[in-house]
Formats: C-alpha cells, sequence, structure tokens
C-alpha cells in the first residue's frame, strides 16, 4: 500500500506514463514534448494530472512528479509549478474525463506509423496478436489536424471514443484511453502503433489490399481462460504472478532519476 497521497499517487504515476512513451519511441526526436498522459485523481474525480507547459526543459522524458499540472473537469490550471500553464490540448483530457466517468487516464502522441496511416485513409487491420482487439473494427477519425483546443473539439474526440477505448486524430497522432490505469492507456497506445507499423510495412510489400488475421481468428485472441496446468500452479503461489512485469520494468528504467 502507498503511503503517498492521491494527489502524490497520480502525479507519480502520469509522470512515469510520460516517460514510458519515450522508453516506448513514442514521444522522441522532434515529438520529444508533443504528447501527454493524464490521469485522473483517485478520490477527486474532478481533477486530474497532466504533462503542462512553461518547463525550462519541455520534454516528456524529463517528467518528473512534481512537474506535473493538476486541472479541474473545464480545463482549469489549479496546481502546478508556479511557471507552468496546462498543455495546450488539456481539453482532450478534460472532455473524456467528464464524458466517461469510469475513464482513469488519458494518452495523447503522435506515433509515427499511426500518423501515416490515418493520412493514407487505410484502415488498420490486425496484423499480430498484440493489440488486435483494438483493430478489429474501424476505428474513428477525427478529420482535424490543427491542435485541440476548444471545448467543441474536444467534445467531438470525446464523443467519437464514444465507450471505447481509442481514436485516431488525422495527421496528428491518436488518443487512447483506460479506465484501469495510466499502464493502460500508454500501453494501448503502444499496441495501436505496433499494429499501425505492421499495417505499413505490408502495405509497403503487398499493396493496399495486403493479407490480414481473419476475424475469427483474431476474435479467438484471448480467450479459452488460464489452462489447467497453469491455473493450478497459481493457485499453489496465490494466483497470477508478473503479469505486469514488463510495465514494472519501464518504471524501473524511467523512474531511476526521478
Amino acid at each position: 500500500m502507498s503511503d503517498r497521497s492521491d494527489f502524490e499517487e497520480a502525479k507519480y504515476e502520469a509522470a512515469v506514463g510520460n516517460r514510458v512513451l519515450v522508453e516506448l519511441g513514442l514521444a522522441t526526436g522532434i515529438r520529444a514534448a508533443l504528447g501527454h498522459c493524464s490521469m485522473r485523481v483517485p478520490g477527486h474525480p474532478d481533477r486530474f494530472v497532466v504533462k503542462g507547459r512553461g518547463y525550462r526543459v519541455d520534454t516528456l522524458g524529463r517528467m518528473r512528479p512534481e512537474d506535473l499540472v493538476v486541472c479541474d473537469l473545464d480545463g482549469r490550471w489549479v496546481d502546478g509549478p508556479p511557471y507552468s500553464t496546462q498543455c495546450s490540448e488539456v481539453k482532450i483530457h478534460s472532455s473524456i474525463y467528464t464524458a466517461r466517468p469510469d475513464v482513469v487516464s488519458v494518452t495523447h502522441v503522435h506515433p509515427d506509423y499511426t500518423v501515416l496511416m490515418t493520412v493514407f485513409g487505410k484502415e488498420i487491420k490486425p496484423m499480430s496478436q498484440e493489440g488486435a482487439n483494438m483493430v478489429m473494427k474501424p476505428m474513428p477519425l477525427l478529420r482535424q489536424t490543427k491542435t485541440i483546443t476548444t471545448d467543441e473539439e474536444g467534445k467531438q474526440v470525446a464523443e467519437l471514443l464514444g465507450n471505447g477505448e481509442s481514436v485516431l486524430l488525422l495527421g496528428h497522432g491518436a488518443v487512447t484511453a483506460s479506465t484501469r490505469s495510466v499502464q493502460g492507456s500508454v500501453m494501448s497506445m503502444a499496441q495501436l502503433e505496433h499494429q499501425a507499423r505492421l499495417n505499413y510495412l505490408a502495405m509497403s510489400v503487398a499493396g493496399r489490399d495486403h493479407p490480414f488475421i481473419p476475424p475469427e481468428l483474431a476474435t479467438a485472441i484471448g480467450t479459452g481462460g488460464r489452462p489447467p496446468h497453469i491455473a493450478e500452479r497459481e493457485a499453489q503461489v496465490g494466483g497470477e504472478r508478473g503479469g505486469g512485469g514488463l510495465w514494472a520494468y519501464f518504471e524501473e528504467v524511467v523512474g531511476s532519476s526521478m
């Protein structure tokens, strides 16, 4: 059990999430300051923490818990470093948190292959296990490339998201939301970019009508429950262990300098 306050816990988790986006290659180079990961504050549903602006060194890879900005559901700055402001696209986060009380975390970045696929107008199809569930159906697309700054634009993103977990932005990346954790929204973005990359490679080799995993096989991914021989051992050790091991690794790597 953490001894941090609710706000400290949310700031720590969101800082890790922002840094992991860099570790995953989703916010590097000229995109190092582009994008933001946020988390709703536990016990305070009308507040969330998010990467802001106004930092002397502005990059997702340098975010520390104390750098995170607290905002309300209107996107107003509530608390944070004295030099800070909200991120330019705070309305993405505030609008989704308002429309979806179940959402815990929101991530927005500009991943290369996802951006390319939105411009090509090519539907992202399931090409591997990782993230296949995200692209089983055509993903909603906001046909706007400019920065999302107004209430109306933020609400458009939230409406397109609906009860789902991702929205594409034309030439501008994507938004992912999780009802579970920062890990959920960040890793969904990573899986989406993985699928987009494989689609791009397949399209480069085999054309726009390239093969993809058939729907019935993609639907079967992750079904069937735990095999008896594994469930038996999990019962012996007190449940499934190691399920978050990859995230724990990322947290260890990025958290060493926080």
